[in-house]
């Protein structure tokens, strides 16, 4: 089955990406206004796109009634937020903050969530999530109409005590995390159904023992 993305309705290209390109993590994102006020929202469509800076990308999609979400609108006026990443005993609240509530609306007191604040700045981060990145923005690349991609750059990782196993060396006990990612759908899944898969090397498939 083919469709051609320049003739299908935007429904049906969203449902397209959606149910293919899964399982995405999720960004729990805070944003802070001029005003002060803040704004929670997860966004799936979202990953890691380099370490040196340490780099991450986030799509946020258009409001039908007001155009640039908040998150969006926050972002680009401050150039700060903070991305918590979602366990799955926090679900229901993250599920809470994707309410299309009202402009200038807390979906953080909404969803009863508390915060602790960051280290660099000036948007807090969700307390509860074992894992925040402190990030201010490189560039935002505006893909349609109040569409953008964010792409941000990461200037403090916050990484739960109990799920740090040799700080020094940053080895973290993932599956200790007990992250969720969105699928297809209202469906989400688990991060503990793994496997392992050695990356091969050029010297080892030749069998030169070179690089």
């Amino acid at each position: 089955m083919f469709w051609d993305a320049d003739k299908v309705a935007e429904p049906i290209a969203y449902k397209l990406m959606a149910a293919t390109i899964m399982p995405r993590p999720i960004a729990w994102v805070v944003t802070q206004d001029r005003e002060g006020r803040l704004n929670a929202a997860p966004y799936s469509f979202f990953n890691a796109m380099g370490s040196d800076p340490p780099t991450i990308a986030i799509g946020i999609q258009s409001d039908p009634g007001r155009g640039f979400k908040d998150t969006a609108a926050n972002i680009h006026a401050t150039g700060e937020f903070v991305v918590s990443l979602v366990p799955e005993e926090m679900v229901q609240a993250m599920n809470v903050t994707a309410l299309d509530a009202p402009s200038g609306m807390d979906e953080l007191d909404i969803a009863g969530l508390e915060t602790l604040p960051s280290t660099l700045v000036k948007p807090p981060r969700i307390k509860g999530s074992p894992v925040a990145f402190e990030c201010r923005m490189l560039a935002s690349v505006v893909t349609g109409p109040h569409q953008t991609v964010v792409i941000g750059r990461i200037h403090g990782f916050h990484v739960a005590d109990d799920c740090v196993l040799n700080p020094e060396r940053a080895h973290i006990d993932t599956p200790k995390l007990n992250l969720v990612a969105r699928s297809y759908g209202s469906t989400y899944v688990r991060a503990k159904d793994t496997f392992e898969l050695a990356r091969p090397s050029w010297a080892k498939w030749t069998g030169k023992g070179k690089t």
